[in-house]
């Protein structure tokens, strides 16, 4: 493991947390951020298009806008990556994959409330010669997919290496216009081109220089959707004229889902002669992501479910929704940080060794103009509707300034204590925001700061070479964000900014092997005690228009979890489980999906028939249930060739997609099985490999956003060819 910027084994660490190597993740079937739902315990990730919603124990986003960052942050190279967006980068080339469960508050900071990824790609190797991989693939939908690796030798104290991936992939979904006519847009047809440059400079043994600049071009053609209304074939016992498949939709609008990016990051390494080392890791990274969604026009239940409308009626014939008008939404956004972190390590000989550093980062959003082209919902809709255009340009600039430091002290009898802490500094800025809100021009200048000190103190026992137990109490931070204006006059208001997110953790975890060694065990339990969960609500007095900020009492977050590797000879297994439970505090909020003209205040309500008591309802994306089991056996052949078939297998009970646990209006999200196989074949230096994902072909929603359902892939199969050199 590297999350504690040093080297430690996962068997003595006091983290939770599921390590895998880039062969590992290949078997799996893993090469983005959503499969890792179905290798690790208590992971979510439900992708809703253009943000991905990534919760580790029921804690990480769970509102989709450029406020609201993730609770859970990816870090590539020692680099923390863009917050939310960008976020589909493809494993490739990767030498391991840790993903940490509970808050890394002492050194990843904020935005790592829930947990953390850190991704390590393979290094030059000085010294070393031409060698490295490519790999060719083939399967269903006109999917095909080609990516390498070679190890560039330059110099005695100088190597390069090089990567690359591609793939291209047609849409999974049937789409056709509303009146039955073929759909002119793009219905979702994929071509990623990514590549990663790499320099490694050691002119002696104590400094080393890794400069790596990765690229990428990650075009989804389109996040196709479809009413959460048509997934039920019927509704109030009516026959629901609208069902369909999640894959047969209807759209009418253009489509885009489209991510460019670039990063570049220079680590610097020095050991001083006194054996502690001086780390540097600078980083640039510009991106772009832009999207475009056809939204169906209001989703109202209305005249079937009773559940009320806050949008505009619909015209007669369409009770569920409304196809044929042209609501749809738009942006464009830039984002560009700056980061640098400074380490001082010791030594980790002797009773004691410790880690001081400092971060500092910018991070700027631009919404650039004109707005009609970068953020706009409802551009261009036919009237009734073109006064409902919402429109949006500017820029947002964050910053964080952070220092942390942990300090480690190794006791008698195997015993050692840990103390850690980081304290942060985040601001955040609507600068020269321009919006024009159905209509009425309003002009959104402001902006709000924080400040954290998160820590972290554990103390760990090595009763012995196989048996290690720790225990600790750590907290983490995820900052607040800006409210947009609703109007300009009283009962309209600018809402005040939510504040940050915050949880103590208090966990407790036995690492232990038995037989051998062939048997590897993990199991921890914990308990939260979440603060200030951030939600978007009704607007108290006037609920159609919503706005964001915090659950005024604490939610409790609880579960175990278990982790199994087993090796015995050519037999392989391994194992998760994660059994978890939450509950919300007492919390007043309206559903902006349903029409109220009554007030209601976040802490006291009063209850209504549109005033929820929240209290005791289970947090969003948070299963009481994950699992995946994995296992292969080695056929061992003539000649020294192999045939290995392995089964992968993932389970996550239901989930709630959003606080007011509302079935008639899609809230519950269904349990997820997915099965996976491969059949690998290896001769000398080439494997073929055939492989299938969601062998069952079972369709699920995986995310749920403005009322619209986004599908998980179905199942896909095909052929890889690999040749190592």
């Amino acid at each position: 493991m590297t999350a504690e910027r040093r080297r430690t084994a996962l068997q003595k660490t006091d983290i939770s947390a599921t390590v895998l190597t880039g062969a590992e993740l290949a078997q799996k079937g893993v090469i983005a951020v959503d499969q890792l739902q179905f290798i690790a315990p208590s992971v979510t990730v439900d992708n809703f298009g253009q943000g991905i919603d990534f919760d580790i124990r029921g804690i990480g986003k769970g509102e989709h806008n450029s406020q609201t960052t993730p609770g859970v942050i990816t870090y590539r190279d020692g680099v923390a990556t863009f917050p939310g967006y960008i976020a589909e980068e493809p494993y490739y080339d990767v030498a391991s994959l840790e993903v940490l469960r509970g808050p890394q508050g002492t050194f990843a900071g904020q935005n790592a409330i829930g947990g953390a990824v850190f991704v390590t790609t393979t290094n030059p190797v000085i010294g070393g010669g031409y060698d490295g991989y490519v790999q060719a693939q083939a399967g269903n939908y006109y999917d095909f997919g080609l990516q390498g690796a070679m190890n560039v030798p330059i110099d005695d104290d100088l190597a390069g290496r090089v990567a690359f991936f591609s793939e291209t992939r047609s849409s999974f979904y049937d789409i056709t216009e509303p009146n039955g006519s073929k759909y002119t847009g793009n219905p979702g047809d994929a071509h990623w081109g990514t590549g990663r440059i790499s320099l490694l400079w050691q002119p002696k043994d104590s400094l080393s220089v890794l400069f790596k600049t990765d690229f990428g071009l990650l075009d989804n053609g389109a996040y196709p959707a479809d009413p959460f209304s048509d997934r039920f074939k019927t509704i109030g016992g009516v026959p629901n004229p609208n069902y369909t498949d999640l894959f047969n939709i209807t759209a009418n609008q253009g489509q885009l889902a489209q991510d460019e990016y670039v990063r570049t990051s220079v680590k610097v390494d020095y050991v001083l002669p006194s054996d502690i080392t001086l780390q540097s890791i600078s980083a640039y990274q510009l991106g772009n992501t832009a999207y475009k969604a056809d939204l169906y026009g209001p989703i109202c239940l209305a005249q079937v479910a009773g559940t009320g409308c806050s949008l505009p009626v619909v015209p007669s014939g369409y009770y569920l929704d409304t196809k044929d008008y042209s609501w749809s939404f738009g942006d464009s956004v830039d984002e560009t940080i700056w980061s640098e972190e400074i380490n001082l390590i010791s030594s980790d000989t002797g009773w004691f060794s410790w880690v001081v550093g400092g971060f500092a980062q910018s991070d700027v959003y631009d919404f650039l103009s004109p707005a009609t082209k970068d953020f706009a919902i409802n551009q261009g809709g036919p009237p009734p509707y073109a006064l409902g255009r919402y429109i949006l340009q500017g820029s947002n600039p964050e910053s964080d300034l952070s220092a942390f430091a942990q300090t480690t002290f190794k006791l008698p009898a195997g015993f050692e204590v840990q103390l850690g802490g980081r304290y942060s500094a985040t601001t955040t800025e609507n600068k020269n925001v321009y919006i024009n809100q159905y209509g009425l021009p309003l002009l959104d200048n402001q902006s709000a700061s924080s400040n954290n000190f998160s820590y972290k103190g554990s103390l760990n026992w090595t009763v012995d070479d196989t048996n290690f137990l720790y225990g600790f109490i750590a907290t983490g931070f995820k900052p607040g964000g800006l409210n947009v204006p609703v109007g300009t006059t009283p009962p309209f208001s600018t809402p005040a900014a939510f504040t940050p997110e915050t949880v103590v953790n208090y966990e407790a975890g036995w690492k232990t092997s038995f037989l051998d060694g062939h048997l590897l065990s993990q199991f921890d339990g914990y308990y939260n005690n979440f603060h200030d969960f951030q939600v978007i609500i009704g607007y108290p007095s006037i609920p159609v228009f919503g706005f964001e900020v915090n659950d005024p009492n604490p939610t409790k977050l609880y579960g175990l979890e278990e982790s199994l590797q087993a090796v015995f000879g050519d037999l392989s297994l391994d194992g998760n489980l994660g059994l978890m439970h939450s509950s919300l505090g007492t919390f007043y909020a309206t559903d902006p999906r349903i029409a109220s003209g009554l007030s209601c205040n976040p802490a006291k309500g009063p209850s209504s028939a549109t005033c929820f008591d929240l209290g005791g309802h289970p947090q969003t994306y948070a299963p009481n249930f994950t699992a995946n089991l994995s296992a292969q056996y080695v056929f061992r052949l003539e000649g020294g060739d192999t045939l290995t078939p392995r089964v992968n297998f993932a389970y996550e009970s239901g989930q709630w997609a959003t606080l007011f646990d509302n079935p008639a209006l899609g809230d519950n999200l269904s349990a997820r099985r997915i099965l996976g196989a491969q059949l690998a074949f290896t001769h000398g230096s080439y494997v073929l490999t055939a492989y299938a994902t969601n062998l069952t072909d079972q369709h699920y929603v995986e995310a749920l956003n403005t009322s619209l359902d986004f599908a998980g892939p179905p199942r896909q199969f095909g052929i890889r060819l690999l040749k190592s050199f």
